[in-house]
């Protein structure tokens, strides 16, 4: 990891929120990007091969500013947005690769590129299958996650895309173009029926894709109804996004970034807790003036914001950048939330830890912040049973063993309850640990395959 500065830039700095034409590279666009145009040819064509599985997006934002051109291709911001020839298996590379070169019909490379993607576990922790609601009269309500008691998940189709792809996405599935892998709906009328019968639910997620790419007036029609008395309930409303990232002036300078923040200042005056989930992975994407501005502008209109990311190769696997993320955020006003393993999706070979390596990096960054930046809980799995963190190693009883809690559980019961695993240094996901002191089974398993798993069958 290069470019580690211990001082960022003064926040202090004014910018003018002078707004700028929204120019996105896709796949197809690959040769009309200047600033990879000095690389060598096989990277280039490894972009391509890579970008044919899976999804590449980027915008002029992120190539001109957080890009450092000279530390390509290790600049961890590079290595976010642009496909890299190890994203794929070696095997599977070369096919496509070769169908490539061979300039193969279009049937066949979609056989293959359709073969690996279903090789890459494209829907984890069973969301497809456990996590569907139904209406009362029994309809599944399409576009929706409900997964914990007080939380649903919501995916309007209008947000389907973001404003630049991570390359490590767990979402990557939805931008594929491939239907039966979509989550999402524009069925408004569902989304507030299935709430209004749900009183146990409390926080609203907006989520994609990612739903800053939303006109404000789309997202005004999804929100605005649950100002409604008979949504009370609904305290929280969350709206997950990489914008702070990938495109600031959707906050500052877009044409309807004004009425966005009016949207907001109404729910928080009607007394609904708005929350900015925002997606960093490293503090060079708060290293902008445009940034810094979006940020105040969302604090003014009584947002609060909150941040999260996982741990990944390449990007931010060192626990000075963490530090420096957490003490930047602090100063800015958003609140570090949760620092992830890198679900077992997608590229995952290419971005995963031993969760050894995890705990110890968010440890050792824990060390060099203040309390206020230890608000970031993790390292955390979202498995199909709920949110395992890892909370350290330890020796008990004779055993070198990982101590483990869930931070969320499909049953609350099960939230921090400490549980032991056998100590495993390659171990990168829950799937690959057993149970410490000789137990056949986690304490939660027998349950959750008998009432979630067995009922998806």
């Amino acid at each position: 990891m290069s470019n580690i500065n211990p001082c960022p830039a003064d926040a202090s700095r004014s910018a003018t929120a002078t707004p700028r034409p929204f120019r996105v590279y896709t796949q197809r666009d690959l040769d009309r990007i200047g600033a990879i145009r000095h690389l060598p040819a096989d990277r280039r064509f490894a972009m391509k091969v890579v970008s044919s599985v899976l999804p590449f997006r980027v915008n002029e934002y992120v190539i001109e500013n957080l890009i450092d051109w000279d530390d390509v291709p290790d600049d961890p911001i590079f290595q976010l947005t642009f496909p890299q020839p190890d994203m794929l298996t070696p095997s599977d590379f070369s096919r496509v690769a070769d169908l490539l070169r061979r300039r193969a019909s279009d049937s066949e490379l979609n056989a293959e590129v359709a073969r690996i993607r279903a090789a890459l576990n494209p829907h984890p922790a069973g969301q497809l299958e456990l996590n569907v609601p139904r209406l009362p009269n029994g309809d599944v309500v399409n576009g929706i996650q409900h997964k914990y008691r007080e939380t649903v998940l919501f995916f309007p189709s209008q947000g389907q895309t973001c404003h630049a792809y991570c390359t490590f996405c767990f979402r990557w599935a939805q931008f594929v173009g491939d239907r039966d892998l979509r989550i999402a709906t524009n069925e408004a009328g569902k989304l507030h029926s299935y709430l209004r019968a749900q009183k146990c639910v409390t926080d609203l997620l907006i989520t994609g894709g990612d739903p800053m790419v939303m006109k404000t007036k789309h997202l005004a029609a999804y929100l605005e109804p649950l100002l409604h008395p008979e949504f009370d309930h609904i305290r929280t409303i969350r709206i997950g996004t990489k914008a702070l990232s990938f495109w600031p002036y959707r906050f500052a300078a877009d044409a309807d970034s004004d009425a966005l923040l009016a949207l907001l200042e109404r729910l928080v005056s009607a007394g609904k807790h708005v929350a900015v989930m925002a997606h960093f992975n490293h503090w060079r994407e708060l290293d902008t003036a445009i940034c810094e501005q979006a940020v105040k502008r969302l604090r003014d209109a009584g947002a609060h914001l909150r941040s999260q990311g996982p741990v990944l190769a390449h990007i931010n696997d060192l626990p000075e950048v963490w530090a420096i993320l957490w003490r930047r955020q602090v100063q800015l006003g958003i609140a570090p939330y949760y620092a992830f393993v890198e679900r077992d999706t997608g590229a995952h070979g290419y971005f995963k830890l031993p969760l050894m390596r995890a705990w110890e990096i968010y440890r050792e960054a824990v060390q060099q912040v203040s309390g206020l930046a230890r608000t970031a809980r993790g390292p955390s799995m979202s498995t199909g049973p709920g949110k395992v963190e890892v909370q350290g190693v330890a020796d008990v009883a004779g055993e070198r063993v990982f101590v483990l809690r869930f931070l969320q559980g499909r049953n609350p019961d099960w939230v921090n309850r400490p549980f032991f695993a056998r100590f495993d240094a390659e171990a990168t996901w829950l799937d690959d640990l057993e149970p410490a002191f000789g137990e056949r089974r986690f304490f939660f398993e027998e349950e959750y395959e008998n009432r979630w798993l067995g009922a998806a069958a």
